[in-house]
C-alpha cells in the first residue's frame, strides 16, 4: 500500500485514534430498534402484554378460588340490568351478574384459546411445510394439494360445521380452530425451506453425511421460523375473533363459563335497554384483536427490512 492509499487520521488525532473500528452487528438489537421505531407496533405490544398479564392474573385468582371484584357467576335479581355505577363499573347483565368481573375472568378463555389453538396450528403447519419444502417432487405436490383442498373451504363455516357435529365445549373449540388454521403456516415454511435447500450450509451438512432429519430440523428449520413468528401473532388475533364468533352463535364455550362472545350474545337481546352489555365486550374484542394485528404487522416490517447502516 502506497502513502497515498493509507488512511490519513483526522487533525488532532493520533494514528491509533484515527483508525476506524467496525462495530459488531447485533441482529437482535437491530430488530428491537426497528420494532421500537414503529409506534403503532409498540402500542399494540403494550396492549398485548397488558392483556396477557390480566388473563394470567385472573387465571391464578380462579385457581385460588378468589372471585374479584365480584363473583362472575353470582346472580342478583334485584340488581339486574343496572347501568354502570361505582359498585358495578360496567353494569350488570339480565341476571344481575357483574359485567366487569365476567369480562376479566373471561379473558383467560380468550388467551387460552388463542395461544393453544395457534400452537397446534403452528406445529402442524411447520411439520407439513418442512417436509414438503425439503423433499420436494411428489411429496411436495401431494402435501400442497391437500393444503389447496383445505383452503377451498371457508374456515369459519368449516369450524362451525365441525363444532356443530361435535359437542361444543372448551377443548373441542380449541382443537377445531387449531386443526383448521395450519395451511397458511405450511405455505410460509415451505417457501422458506425451498429457498434454503440450495444454500451452502445445507449442501455442506449433507456432504458431511448428516441425516435428513437433522438437516431439516436442526440446520434449515431455525432459519425458516422468522415468518412463522409473524403468522403466529396474527393467528392469535384470528383465533380470539373466531372463538368469540362461535360463542356468540352458541357453538363455542358454553355458559355459565364466561367468555367475551357469550357475554356479547347475552346483550344482543337488551341492546336498546342495556347498551353496556354489548359495548364493553365488543370494545374488548376490538382492542385485543387490533393490538395483536398491529404488533404482528410491526414484526413483519421489522423482519422484512433490509439490514442497513441505520439498523446497526
Amino acid at each position: 500500500m502506497t502513502d497515498q492509499q493509507r488512511p490519513v487520521p483526522e487533525a488532532g488525532l493520533s494514528a491509533e485514534e484515527g483508525k476506524i473500528t467496525a462495530r459488531p452487528y447485533r441482529p437482535v438489537r437491530a430488530f428491537c430498534r426497528r420494532v421500537a421505531r414503529n409506534k403503532l407496533a409498540v402500542a399494540g405490544g403494550l396492549v398485548v402484554i397488558l392483556f396477557f398479564v390480566v388473563a394470567v392474573s385472573f387465571w391464578l385468582l380462579s385457581l385460588a378460588d378468589v372471585r374479584w371484584p365480584h363473583d362472575p357467576d353470582a346472580t342478583q335479581v334485584e340488581a339486574k340490568l343496572s347501568s354502570p355505577s361505582r359498585s358495578h363499573p360496567l353494569g350488570t347483565d339480565h341476571l344481575g351478574r357483574d359485567v366487569l368481573s365476567r369480562m376479566l375472568h373471561g379473558s383467560r378463555i380468550s388467551l387460552t384459546v388463542g395461544f393453544v389453538a395457534v400452537g397446534v396450528s403452528v406445529v402442524l403447519g411447520v411439520l407439513v411445510g418442512s417436509v414438503a419444502g425439503y423433499f420436494g417432487r411428489w411429496v411436495d405436490m401431494l402435501l400442497m394439494r391437500c393444503v389447496d383442498v383445505m383452503m377451498c373451504f371457508p374456515r369459519f363455516f368449516l369450524v362451525l360445521t365441525v363444532v356443530a357435529l361435535l359437542k361444543p365445549n372448551f377443548w373441542n373449540v380449541i382443537l377445531v380452530i387449531g386443526l383448521t388454521g395450519w395451511t397458511g403456516t405450511s405455505r410460509l415454511v415451505r417457501a422458506e425451506m425451498l429457498s434454503l435447500r440450495a444454500r451452502d450450509f445445507v449442501v455442506a451438512a449433507e456432504a458431511l453425511g448428516a441425516r435428513r432429519r437433522r438437516v431439516m430440523f436442526v440446520h434449515m428449520l431455525p432459519n425458516a421460523l422468522a415468518p412463522v413468528l409473524v403468522s403466529a401473532t396474527l393467528g392469535v388475533a384470528g383465533a380470539i375473533l373466531l372463538e368469540s364468533g362461535l360463542s356468540f352463535l352458541g357453538f363455542g364455550v358454553q355458559p355459565p363459563r364466561p367468555t367475551w362472545g357469550n357475554i356479547l350474545a347475552d346483550g344482543r337481546l337488551y341492546i336498546l335497554d342495556a347498551w353496556w352489555m354489548t359495548l364493553f365486550p365488543g370494545l374488548a374484542i376490538l382492542v385485543t384483536v387490533l393490538a395483536f394485528n398491529l404488533f404482528g404487522e410491526g414484526l413483519r416490517d421489522a423482519l422484512s427490512a433490509r439490514r442497513g447502516p441505520e439498523s446497526r
